[in-house]
């Protein structure tokens, strides 16, 4: 955040940006209801699954679940960076984020250091590791088979890993396929996120404000407005939120109003056409 930024209205940090600190975020009751059944599915193993339009809150509540599973103890979470790897790439980053060394030539050699990696930290913490996937839509049909048969042994009776999947709706589709129809099967705990409604976004703003230390920096009015305006998705109203507070911060005011509000919505005039001068 820029120092003039927090010179002007003292917050700790921008209360719209996507990096705000994951004890500042808000959890929804739907969202902490998931992060509930979620710790509780570690100690089991087995596949979760949030779904929703782009902007509802899927990767926020990714953020929020990983945090509390790293300060678990003996927890080991893994979140994969490039879910539209290749079957080999894939296999690189599983070794990377585990800690062995595989040969993604060799798949059959990678999955059995694989699972005995996994099993030997079961039988030292009593909790399986954890594998987080956002933008799982863009994970190959064959990548998301291949976890599912990776994640258990024995018949399918013992599972290896806890894995959260996030995606919008063509992860939904892909797992409604005769493909991938084992894999939707083995979802234990779900959560299909929603347009949010105006008083879920007028508290959400609300809250944000609060913990970046800036409670009065927008009126009441304005609030409500841009609740309204934001269509029920909760990254439209922070881009809107931001948008305006990078105009309120270089303009100098006290504070962000409806008035300004209206200024940044207001189309400017269409240019008037040049008219030919008349010839000499």
């Amino acid at each position: 955040m820029n120092k003039k930024m927090l010179a002007l209205y003292g917050l700790k940090w921008n209360p719209f940006a996507p990096d705000v600190p994951v004890e500042a975020l808000h959890v929804s009751r739907r969202s902490e209801s998931f992060c509930w059944r979620a710790e509780r599915l570690v100690g089991e193993g087995g596949f979760a699954l949030v779904t929703g339009a782009p902007g509802t809150g899927k990767s926020i509540t990714l953020r929020i679940l990983a945090d509390r599973l790293d300060a678990k103890r003996d927890v080991k979470v893994g979140i994969v960076s490039r879910p539209q790897s290749s079957l080999s790439d894939f296999y690189r980053e599983m070794g990377d984020l585990f800690g062995v060394e595989l040969a993604p030539h060799n798949r059959w050699a990678g999955a059995k250091v694989l699972r005995d990696r996994w099993q030997a930290h079961i039988d030292a913490s009593l909790s399986r590791p954890v594998l987080i996937v956002d933008e799982a839509e863009e994970m190959k049909p064959a990548v998301l088979a291949e976890l599912r048969l990776l994640s258990s042994a024995r018949l399918d009776s013992h599972i290896l890993l806890t894995v959260v999947l996030a995606g919008d709706g063509r992860l939904l589709e892909r797992l409604r396929s005769d493909e991938l129809s084992p894999l939707n099967s083995r979802m234990r705990v779900r959560l299909a996120l929603e347009r949010a409604t105006p008083d879920e976004l007028t508290e959400l703003l609300v809250h944000a404000l609060q913990k970046a230390g800036a409670v009065k920096l927008m009126t009441p009015e304005l609030i409500a407005t841009l609740a309204d305006h934001a269509q029920g998705n909760p990254r439209a109203l922070m881009n809107i939120a931001g948008e305006l507070l990078d105009l309120a911060t270089h303009r100098e005011a006290r504070h962000i109003d409806e008035k300004l509000f209206l200024e940044m919505c207001a189309t400017p005039p269409l240019p008037e056409p040049k008219t030919a001068r008349p010839r000499r």
